[in-house]
């Protein structure tokens, strides 16, 4: 990490301390989505994107780019009502000063959500998938250009066995499934053909989707402790006649939304 990112996210967090006070964040949560709202229920300040120098312009129907600051379940929580895909810019580290400015407002763990389609037939639109693991399909890279060994972070228990197990418990004290799988990041805008499904499920995918893979990267890179979990909005291209679009993900999007958000509040109140 260059000494300017260093030096601009210590500004940014400074900048959000006055306006959400100086008591230290424990948990990031990353919306995908259908969750926008949950930004709303947070007892807290709000901030516009666009009041933070270096945060993405996030341009993505759906999504709310505003950073929520406050309390949440008892937890204090650093909400991210939007992030930028690799399909808006071409810019996998988009996140990236985000994420840090997170790591300096005193966060550990992060959440990070997103909408998905399902590769699998037990596993329909409305459900969760917890992720297991992921392939970047991809091949990018958002520490790509960075320049010390920090650069080689290893992947191995990317998505944390302690965050993946108090998720699991919350949804099962709720009574909701929650199914586990892995997550295969896709660039986007355009959606997979039924070929790179069929290519995708033989690699071991379970879901498939724009996002959630970079931010993974960065979190491990910067020392966070990381989960996800996708809301099911479709079958993947060739796996059922739905017609798939953005349209079709927004609208199905809070099916599945209202069982995350209830168990992800779950989970809140077992870190208190």
């Amino acid at each position: 990490m260059t000494e300017a990112s260093a030096l601009a996210a210590t500004i940014l967090a400074a900048t959000i301390r006055a306006r959400a006070g100086e008591a230290p964040v424990k948990l990031g949560l990353i919306l995908g989505s259908g969750l926008g709202h949950l930004g709303q229920a947070v007892d807290g300040v709000a901030i516009p994107y666009a009041d933070l120098p270096g945060f993405p312009h996030v341009g993505v129907s759906g999504h709310t780019p505003m950073l929520t600051i406050g309390d949440l379940e008892g937890v204090r929580v650093a909400v991210f009502g939007a992030r930028e895909h690799y399909y808006e810019n071409g810019n996998p580290a988009a996140m990236r000063l985000p994420l840090t400015v997170l790591k300096a407002l005193g966060a550990d763990s992060l959440i990070v959500t997103n909408a998905a389609g399902s590769m699998r037939a037990d596993v329909a639109p409305g459900d969760l998938m917890l992720l297991s693991d992921h392939i970047n399909y991809n091949g990018l890279n958002p520490l790509i250009g960075e320049k010390t060994d920090a650069r080689f972070v290893p992947m191995t228990d990317a998505h944390d066995q302690m965050l993946r197990a108090r998720l699991r418990a919350a949804a099962a004290s709720l009574g909701i499934p929650l199914a586990e799988g892995v997550y295969c990041w896709y660039s986007g805008p355009s959606f997979e053909t039924p070929a790179e499904i069929r290519m995708l499920k033989t690699l071991g995918g379970d879901a498939v989707g724009m996002s959630t893979v970079p931010e993974i990267i960065l979190a491990r890179f910067l020392g966070l402790k990381v989960a996800a979990i996708s809301t099911i909005t479709n079958m993947a291209a060739g796996l059922s006649n739905e017609q798939i679009s953005h349209e079709h993900t927004k609208a199905m999007a809070p099916l599945g939304a209202a069982k995350l958000e209830r168990i992800l509040r779950e989970f809140l109140t077992s870190l208190r």
